[in-house]
């Protein structure tokens, strides 16, 4: 489909990824995870009187989540914060349940064993290189991140933060072992359940807030979301289409393009990206990895291949990650002075998050220098510290955690 010479096509640049990908993509050695040892420190969420959720999660599921119900939302009970083992910022969150710091520790020592192994495959590097036009531009306009193989690495983010999220599931179907719950959830095949049933914006900003609207349940011997999880999600991303279509609405009736809309739609409403604003009506968008095609022959589904190759390493990264609490430290109060400074954003995966970022700096009139999606950090600078406190407050409000230094 075309509008304004955008050449938005999902089963074109889904069939695209994976001829990048092709039958060998992550067919070898399972990525494995060396000797590392990590320090962490906790916090605990603390939720709003009356209420099971903290005062960021309710704003977030009133803004963006109708019609969820807070009793429909499993909520961690803290938020832990470590360097891995590249020295980068991380944070995730733990509880309920019996899985405990270990399982988002481990998860992104195995997201980074995943990531180095897509990126040190030469296929996956060079074929792009062979790509026209035509099928770069098809990625250009379908796709928030545009090189495949940069794809491919937020794809294994993507699955890292399923592993994590739904760990605090666990409990419900009375799994204590972290590797058991991970090949519990490959061999459920619910990384493809995901991919179909939930909407990125949704899976990425729940996470980031240590919630998820959802129950899981066995049913022969595998897990499965329960009825009312598959109808809530699905009435969730039904909604999120029909918001986007309509903004684009608006937009034309006040002769606005489509991509001054398609910028709109990032900076004003953040949840909507093009793959929704371009949706033709009454079509149901999957994960674009989520699509299986024959390739020369062979079966290729880039997202059942990352999700099995982090599940592996996710095995071998619980076996040789040490983790140990520390302290809070003793300057956590300290105020940041006034100019050019740099701080990490451990949630930031992908491009979407940039804008949003840009857009929060843009907001307070703040200097934003540089956005390390790979690095996760920014460099930016400040006129005063109250302009500092502001725009941290407002990346928090949407759903990022700020690392001081």
């Amino acid at each position: 489909m075309e509008h304004e010479g955008i050449r938005y096509d999902r089963a074109a640049a889904a069939r695209i990824l994976a001829e990048v990908a092709g039958a060998d993509f992550l067919s070898g050695p399972t990525p494995e995870v060396g000797a590392v040892s990590v320090d962490y420190r906790v916090e605990e969420l603390r939720p709003e009187p009356g209420g099971p959720l903290t005062t960021g999660q309710r704003r977030y599921l009133e803004s963006y989540m109708q019609p969820c119900r807070p009793d429909q939302v499993v909520t961690a009970t803290h938020r832990i914060t470590w360097r891995d083992s590249r020295g980068i910022a991380n944070s995730g969150h733990i509880g309920p349940g019996p899985l405990g710091p270990i399982l988002p520790i481990a998860a992104r020592e195995a997201v980074i064993a995943v990531a180095d192994t897509i990126a040190a495959a030469d296929a996956v590097t060079a074929r792009p290189d062979a790509l026209g036009d035509d099928e770069l531009d098809i990625l250009a306009d379908t796709t928030t991140d545009q090189e495949p193989a940069e794809i491919f690495r937020v794809g294994a983010e993507a699955a890292g933060r399923a592993l994590v999220q739904h760990g605090m599931l666990a409990g419900q179907v009375g799994i204590e072992d972290p590797v058991e719950f991970a090949d519990a959830l490959l061999a459920s095949g619910l990384y493809g359940t995901v991919a179909s049933t939930w909407f990125w914006e949704l899976q990425a900003s729940t996470y980031r807030r240590g919630m998820i609207p959802a129950r899981v349940e066995r049913s022969g011997g595998r897990l499965r979301y329960t009825p009312e999880t598959v109808a809530l999600l699905a009435e969730m991303k039904r909604r999120t289409i029909a918001d986007a279509h309509e903004v684009m609405e608006r937009a034309r009736a006040e002769g606005m393009g489509v991509r001054a809309a398609i910028q709109r739609y990032h900076v004003e409403l953040d949840q909507i990206s093009r793959q929704y604003a371009l949706l033709p009506a009454g079509e149901r968008p999957v994960c674009l990895g989520q699509r299986a095609h024959q390739i020369d022959g062979a079966r290729v589904q880039p997202l059942a291949a990352v999700a099995e190759a982090l599940t592996g390493a996710f095995a071998s990264a619980v076996e040789s990650v040490r983790i140990a609490e520390a302290p809070a430290p003793a300057d956590g109060d300290a105020r940041f002075a006034a100019g050019e400074q740099e701080f990490g954003v451990p949630d930031m995966t992908c491009r979407h998050c940039r804008v949003t970022i840009t857009a929060v700096f843009d907001a307070q009139a703040a200097e934003l220098i540089e956005v390390d999606l790979h690095g996760k950090r920014v460099r930016a600078r400040f006129t005063d510290a109250g302009q500092r406190d502001r725009v941290f407050a407002d990346l928090r409000d949407s759903g990022y955690t700020v690392a001081d230094g």
